[in-house]
């Protein structure tokens, strides 16, 4: 019995295979080199004790009724997210 030859339907399959696949290693390496690029920090970090310090204030502040409720809330959370877990 002779053997079958590759259908053209298959030989369009295996390139738009290979396509996407040379599409896709395309977009990692423009992933990786972008990360590469925002590798520096945005915002330079604080000492960890300072921030701590910054917070009891924000927060003795707070109790001795400087700061309202909103504004003691804002200066918390900007706080916190300086703060490395």
């Amino acid at each position: 019995m002779a053997t079958r030859r590759t259908t053209f339907g298959k030989l369009e399959r295996e390139r738009q295979k290979r396509e996407k696949q040379a599409a896709k290693r395309e977009r990692r390496a423009a992933t990786q080199s972008d990360d590469d690029d925002e590798a520096a920090p945005a915002e330079p970090t604080l000492d960890e004790g300072a921030v701590l310090t910054a917070l009891a204030e924000v927060h003795r502040r707070f109790d001795e009724g400087e700061l309202d409720l909103e504004e003691f809330e804002a200066r918390r959370d900007e706080l916190r997210a300086k703060l490395s877990v």
